[in-house]
C-alpha cells in the first residue's frame, strides 16, 4: 500500500535526501519549504507523480495543515519529518536576550507545530504513525558561538522524549537523529567561500572530530530516517540516535589542538 509522508525543510540538503529516499521506497512526500526555489527540482524528478512541493514556513500552522491535507488526499499519511532549521545564531553578551530567545523559538517551533499537525491527523485517521525530529550533535556537546542552535536541538530532544511518552501508546511513534557535520550544499558553499590552504584545514579538522574520518552524506541520514520510519523500527520509541560517525563518542573539544 502506497503511504504518505511531511518531510519540512526538504527542498536542500539533508530534507531533499529524506525526499528522496521515501520517494524511492514507494511513498508519497509533501516537501515543505520556505524558498520556493528550492522545490524547482521536484518536476524533474523520476517520481515527480509522487512528489508534492509546498512553499510555506513550517513554523505556520496553516502550512502545515496544507501539508497534511496534500499528504493524506494522496495517501494515508504515516510519517512526518521535522527537518526545517534556520543556521543563525547570536551570543547572549553582544545581542539582547529577546533577540536570542527568538532565534530559539525559531528552530523549536517548526518542530512543535510539526509535530502538533502530525500528531492530530494520526489520531484522527486512527492509523497511528511516526514522528522524525532532526536534530545535532550540538544538542549535547555544544561548540562555541552556536547557543541559540543548540539550545533548541536541546528542547527539540526533550520535546522528542515528551512526545514519545505522550502519545505511544496510542499508536504514535517519536524518534529524533542527532547529526555530525554533513556534506550538504550549504557545507559546499561554506568551503568554496575559503582560501583553499583554509579549506584544506577545515576538512582535516572535520575529520579529525569524526572517527569515522570524515563528514556524512545526506543520503546516510535519510537512510536512518526511513529505518525509524518503517515499521521495522516498530519498537523504536524515545529515541535520540546518533548520525555523526562517532563524533559524540569521541567527544573531542573542536577548538583544542
Amino acid at each position: 500500500m502506497t503511504l504518505s509522508y511531511v518531510v519540512t525543510g526538504g527542498g536542500r540538503g539533508v530534507g531533499r535526501a529524506i525526499v528522496e529516499r521515501l520517494a524511492a521506497g514507494g511513498g508519497t512526500v509533501v516537501a515543505v519549504e520556505r524558498d520556493p526555489t528550492a522545490l524547482t527540482w521536484l518536476a524533474g524528478h523520476p517520481a515527480a507523480d509522487r512528489l508534492l512541493p509546498l512553499a510555506g514556513d513550517a513554523a505556520d500552522e496553516e502550512v502545515t495543515g496544507r501539508a497534511a491535507d496534500l499528504a493524506e488526499a494522496a495517501a494515508p499519511l504515516a510519517g512526518w519529518v521535522n527537518n526545517a532549521a534556520v543556521f543563525r545564531d547570536a551570543s547572549l553578551h553582544t545581542a539582547p536576550a529577546a533577540e536570542v530567545c527568538a532565534l530559539i523559538d525559531r528552530n523549536l517551533r517548526p518542530a512543535v507545530v510539526g509535530a502538533a499537525t502530525a500528531v492530530r491527523r494520526f489520531l484522527a485517521a486512527g492509523t497511528g504513525g511516526a514522528i522524525v525530529n532532526v536534530s545535532s550533535h550540538q544538542a549535547r556537546r555544544a561548540v562555541p558561538g552556536a547557543l541559540p542552535y543548540a539550545t533548541a536541538k536541546a528542547a527539540v530532544e526533550g520535546l522528542t522524549r515528551a512526545l514519545a511518552v505522550e502519545y505511544g501508546g496510542r499508536g504514535i511513534r517519536t524518534n529524533a537523529v542527532a547529526l555530525g557535520s554533513i556534506h550538504t550544499e550549504r557545507h559546499a558553499a561554506f568551503l568554496a567561500g575559503l582560501a583553499p590552504a583554509e579549506a584544506d584545514r577545515v576538512g582535516s579538522e572535520l575529520a579529525r572530530l569524526h572517527p569515522v574520518g570524515r563528514i556524512g552524506l545526506t543520503a546516510e541520514v535519510a537512510d536512518v530516517v526511513a529505518f525509524l520510519l518503517s515499521g521495522q523500527a516498530a519498537f523504536v520509541n524515545g529515541v535520540t540516535l546518533p548520525v555523526d560517525g562517532g563524533r559524540a563518542a569521541l567527544g573531542l573539544d573542536p577548538e583544542a589542538h
